[in-house]
């Protein structure tokens, strides 16, 4: 059996950078924001009570090094701690390093991605039928769009040819149109972190995970940092209709962050993320192992566009918001019975990692069986008072 135990050392963070988080820290009852200091984590809460305002500062690397604080424990104890099978609960473990901020996501941003999205729109959420589709629709537009730039003239020109063969669809809009897929991943304070069991709906028989780079960007649209995402994704919910992509994406545990925002400074910084390959890897409680990768290079859109759609005189988000920039990883080979592709199985351990920003862990399981979404907003606000941090 896969253990989550096993990714959670030092070494799943990365060796550089100014690295910030949240612990929970049952002293008080309630999260801390944190800053790794070598080997150990320092509690700056009473310099930020929350990740959002460490996030809001004009220059938050250098805010997050200057902040006093006090030991919390070393990094590999907490981190030890923190998957729930392995917990003690007087003792702290860490959490998803984000709180106040929005949780969004940019769709279809990969073309091997949005290729698989169509597929998954004719197949109608039938794996079995998706071989035949992906052989005529790759016939058609090739499997290989990674110059072709949204919104350019060369892909307007795609886009009437699609339209007059009668191809087009919602998915092509948005992976070569002008305008992005920008959506609601999950709620504030919703997501899980790294060591934790992340949530397939139990209505999904063909699912997959989503490695994505996200953003952590101000209320002011200003990118300040970087960590890994897992976008949980049930492709035959989606593929039924596209109007069920709230059934598909926002469920208990379907958002997975972490281990750390890497926050950009003199060593870190948005042309990094550009060049990042992320790697994957899917363990499974019968033996099976998938590996795969997405390099940001190949994206349609850069991120500073996707953030721009995201957030700026149309959308405003005072609390910051956080953007998964999609995927390039689209699972297609058979897990079990021929012709029905990759799915989750419960207990997979599925790991997302990049030598910059370090490794995301998690183990699957049903999203009814994941611990409980039950410490929100008001909460966090609540305890951060009684604490006098207010």
């Amino acid at each position: 059996m896969p253990q989550l135990a096993s990714h959670m050392s030092a070494s799943s963070l990365p060796r550089d950078g100014v690295l910030v988080g949240r612990v929970w820290d049952p002293s008080v009852g309630g999260p801390c924001v944190v800053r790794r200091d070598g080997a150990m984590l320092a509690d700056i809460t009473a310099v930020f009570p929350t990740m959002r305002d460490l996030c809001e500062t004009a220059d938050p690397a250098s805010a997050a090094k200057a902040a006093r604080g006090r030991s919390l424990g070393s990094v590999a104890e907490i981190l030890a701690n923190t998957p729930p099978e392995t917990r003690v609960s007087t003792r702290p473990w860490l959490l998803a390093p984000i709180d106040l901020q929005v949780i969004k996501a940019a769709g279809v941003t990969f073309a091997t991605s949005m290729l698989e999205r169509v597929i998954e729109e004719r197949a109608r959420g039938n794996p079995a039928a998706a071989a035949e589709i992906r052989a005529t629709i790759g016939a058609l537009i090739g499997d290989d769009l990674s110059k072709l730039r949204a919104g350019s003239a060369e892909a307007m020109k795609l886009k009437q040819v699609l339209m007059e063969k009668g191809a087009w669809s919602q998915y092509l809009e948005v992976g070569i149109g002008p305008d992005a897929e920008i959506f609601t991943k999950s709620q504030v304070m919703s997501a899980v972190g790294t060591g934790m069991e992340a949530g397939l709906h139990p209505v999904s028989t063909w699912n997959n995970p989503e490695p994505e780079v996200v953003l952590v960007v101000a209320a002011s649209g200003r990118i300040v940092g970087a960590m890994l995402g897992n976008d949980v994704n049930l492709r035959d919910v989606e593929g039924r209709s596209a109007l069920l992509l709230g059934k598909a994406k926002d469920n208990n545990a379907s958002c997975a962050l972490g281990p750390m925002i890497r926050l950009f400074d003199e060593s870190f910084s948005l042309d990094d993320v550009r060049r990042m390959q992320l790697s994957l890897r899917v363990e499974g409680e019968d033996g099976y192992v998938l590996n795969g990768a997405s390099n940001m290079s190949k994206i349609s859109r850069d991120p500073a566009d996707l953030v721009g759609q995201m957030i700026g005189p149309h959308h405003q988000y005072p609390d910051g918001a956080v953007l998964f920039l999609g995927t390039l990883f689209a699972p297609v080979e058979d897990r079990g019975e021929p012709g029905k592709g990759f799915t989750h199985k419960l207990g997979d351990v599925v790991t997302v990692s990049a030598p910059e920003l370090g490794t995301l862990a998690n183990r699957m399981t049903s999203c009814d069986r994941a611990a409980p979404w039950t410490f929100g907003a008001s909460h966090l606000l609540r305890n951060l008072a009684a604490r006098g941090l207010l």
